[in-house]
């Protein structure tokens, strides 16, 4: 058989698809008429054809040849390499755009047990025979993104995840931390290394110890690399230590756009950068300062996985550490193109996923690159044969994510007002896989569009990815003891924190994002040995769900791109509010009523410090706003004629609605982060009503009152928004 195509006759095969799938009579695709499904259904057929496992593995290869953290040359030289593949494959406007950032690379580290016995750390991985990557000579030793430089002998101190409440129970010992080196263990329970940092600077030590304990990441999870997924005993996890918690991207240019020239303020200013000395440590060379440490016995859930007792020390261990990091200002490079919408070219579909990685990136960030370049070179294929999206595609490759959300910070910084004028959504991958099972994000609104996507591709399993999605959130229940039966509502995590690429374009442009991955057993993070090897012995052997990756991330994004009518749900979306404000409610209940109901006096009124039943009010007449939309514009697709001034107009509107959750003033102490109803902890954990949530657990009453006051009125906005928009629908 004959296996090359013309593109003519291949648009041939795909139109009369098209109208064998008419005939047919395929269910209607959120946001699409029944003519527009078919034709939407025989793209995403060919979509899905183009993607193949062989050349995911080909990619991946040439992304984890060599170290490439941010600003590096390889990483630089990889930059060059996206956009020379993009104009092979056809995309427009490829464009590398340059912005100076406070960036930072490793020279020397140095870590010297003196007392009360010699040992001398070293902060290196050990190769493995099997893997030719890990004898690599480009592989740094152990550093973390932001230290300070510095030198200093101190007594160490166990401080256990290095939370606040952990120094809380250090003083119950009698035990300070001033001047003094802490020793944490990176989870248990997890928290952002560069919060630990802020909280040891804050608590006056002069440096901090991060290591991987074999109880989150090691010998206690299951077997180790080379033999299985989880951490050998030298794995050392990278990262960096900004405070992108409190401004991400560049700690010199907040709220605008580092492009050269660019107004700066002193580094003395940046509150982003940290001013502590830090390092992270393999379980190696943690072990002899934990084992020769004195003071008192730690609580029994801050032992660890070693064959030790953990204890607190705080006088008998010392030791002497030296630092040496360049910071300062070096160029970050971000990848553009685009594919132009034929019918609606000024609404963009936004895609991305970070380039830079603190070693090989085998998962992270590599195999998202990898799917990323498999899934653009599929939507050129379709504009190439003819199948042009009706709205511009812009993919992005971001520089700098790992240091501080970087690249795609300042990119959004500098379109803000393009982007909240012209954008439909973002569609973030950064890891594209470290296993079999889906973990979708989505913002209320595209939540359900999310799930419907799902049951049209096929997982590896053999079932559909739908089908499997709901067997992995049903096994996570039962692992949690959940008995509650999974709903398509479940799906989605529609609970979105930091850490990654969307953080600037939710929280600081005002648009809803999706983020996709699959994940599994997952020990070496920001290690060498995250690489190539790993990748093919246990994180996708056969680049199965690399391909899936790519063809999920390409489908979805053509449901945004080629909708009649955006498939937004914002029914769906008060749903999700609801129980943010249920939660708020039952997390702070002792805090906002102040006494319990048995000390009320009898006839007297209960009375809260705040009151959320206007709140409650709202979202009820969101929700019921949002039902009536949906039932409108299901009518209008129906009917198989969407006037195209009348669908602008909806759509345009329906577009800001994400813009009018965004606060002009942003969050209190925190004003980068401007939306009221997702934000981050300080460890990247997700945030609800971020502003509220804080004042209420500060028990900070007037500023909670405030707070509520700015969600009654964008709730009141969004209502009356979608009120206007049902009302301009045909009866």
């Amino acid at each position: 058989m004959n296996r090359i195509c013309s593109a003519g006759s291949l648009l041939i095969i795909v139109v009369m698809l098209s109208v064998r799938l008419c005939a047919q009579g395929p269910p209607h695709l959120l946001g699409f008429t029944s003519a527009s499904s078919a034709r939407e259904s025989a793209a995403e057929a060919r979509l899905k054809s183009v993607p193949q496992p062989a050349e995911e593995r080909r990619q991946h290869r040439v992304f984890t040849a060599e170290p490439h953290t941010a600003g590096s040359k390889r990483n630089n030289e990889l930059a060059d390499y996206i956009a020379d593949e993009w104009r092979k494959q056809g995309l427009e406007s490829v464009t590398i755009r340059r912005y100076d950032v406070y960036g930072t690379n490793p020279k020397s580290a140095s870590l010297e047990m003196v007392a009360p016995v010699h040992y001398e750390a070293t902060l290196r991985e050990v190769p493995l025979a099997i893997d030719p990557d890990t004898k690599n000579p480009a592989i740094s030793g152990a550093w973390l993104g932001m230290s300070i430089s510095g030198e200093v002998t101190a007594p160490v101190v166990y401080a256990h995840s290095g939370n606040p409440e952990d120094y809380d129970l250090l003083r119950k010992n009698g035990i300070s931390v001033k001047g003094k080196i802490v020793l944490v263990r990176y989870s248990n329970p997890y928290s952002y290394r560069g919060f630990k940092a802020l909280t040891a600077q804050r608590e006056g030590a002069a440096a901090i110890l991060i290591y991987s304990d074999p109880a989150e990441d090691g010998y206690k999870k299951g077997t180790v690399d080379p033999n299985g997924p989880w951490g050998p005993e030298y794995h050392i996890q990278r990262g960096a230590i900004t405070y992108d918690f409190m401004v991400p991207g560049d700690p010199l240019t907040p709220g605008w756009a580092s492009v050269p020239g660019a107004k700066r303020i002193p580094v003395e200013e940046a509150v982003s950068v940290p001013k502590i000395m830090a390092l992270p440590l393999s379980w190696h060379d943690a072990k002899p300062l934990l084992e020769n440490m004195d003071g008192p016995l730690a609580p029994a859930d801050w032992q660890g996985g070693l064959p030790i007792q953990y204890h607190l020390g705080g006088e008998r261990v010392k030791v002497h550490l030296k630092i040496e990091i360049e910071n300062g200002t070096q160029p970050y490079y971000v990848v553009e193109g685009r594919i132009r919408g034929t019918e609606l070219p000024d609404e963009w579909v936004v895609l991305g996923n970070h380039r830079d990685a603190w070693v090989f990136g085998g998962v992270d960030p590599s195999s998202g690159t990898a799917s990323m370049m498999e899934m653009t070179r599929a939507l050129s294929t379709l504009a190439r044969e003819g199948m042009r999206p009706r709205r511009t595609i812009v993919v992005c490759s971001w520089d700098g994510e790992e240091v501080g959300l970087t690249g795609s910070t300042e990119w959004g910084e500098q379109f803000a007002d393009t982007l909240r004028a012209k954008a439909v959504a973002y569609i973030n991958v950064d890891e594209a896989t470290s296993g079999s099972n889906f973990h979708g994000q989505a913002v209320g609104s595209l939540a359900p569009m999310l799930v419907e996507t799902t049951r049209t591709l096929r997982d590896p399993s053999g079932r559909s990815l739908y089908d499997a999605w709901r067997l992995s959130v049903e096994h996570e229940r039962a692992e949690a003891k959940r008995s509650a039966p999974v709903t398509d509502a479940d799906l989605a995590d529609t609970r979105i924190g930091s850490g990654s690429d969307h953080t600037v374009f939710l929280n600081f442009v005002g648009m809803p994002v999706i983020g996709l991955g699959f994940e599994g057993d997952y020990g070496v993070y920001h290690s060498a040995y995250d690489d190539f090897f790993w990748m093919n012995r246990f994180g996708d052997p056969g680049y199965r769900y690399h391909t899936l990756m790519s063809q999920l991330w390409g489908v979805t994004t053509l449901r945004l791109a080629n909708a009649d009518l955006l498939p937004f749900d914002f029914a769906s979306y008060a749903s999700n509010l609801r129980q943010f404000v249920n939660d708020l409610a039952k997390a702070n209940e002792k805090n906002i009523w102040g006494q319990p109901p048995s000390a009320v006096q009898p006839g007297e009124a209960r009375q809260p410090q705040l009151d959320l039943k206007p709140i409650r009010s709202e979202i009820d007449a969101f929700e019921a706003a949002g039902r009536a939309l949906n039932k409108s514009l299901s009518r209008t697709l129906a009917s198989g004629k969407v006037d195209p001034e009348l669908a602008a107009r909806v759509n345009h509107g329906m577009m800001q609605v994400e813009r009018n959750w965004l606060n002009p003033d942003g969050l209190p102490g925190r004003p980068w982060f401007k939306h009221i109803l997702y934000g981050a902890r300080f460890t990247y954990a997700h945030l609800e009503l971020p502003g509220l949530t804080e004042a209420v657990e500060k028990q900070d009453w007037a500023t909670a009152r405030q707070q509520a006051a700015i969600l009654e009125h964008a709730l009141e906005t969004n209502t009356k928004l979608l009120q206007d928009l049902n009302s301009e629908l045909p009866r």
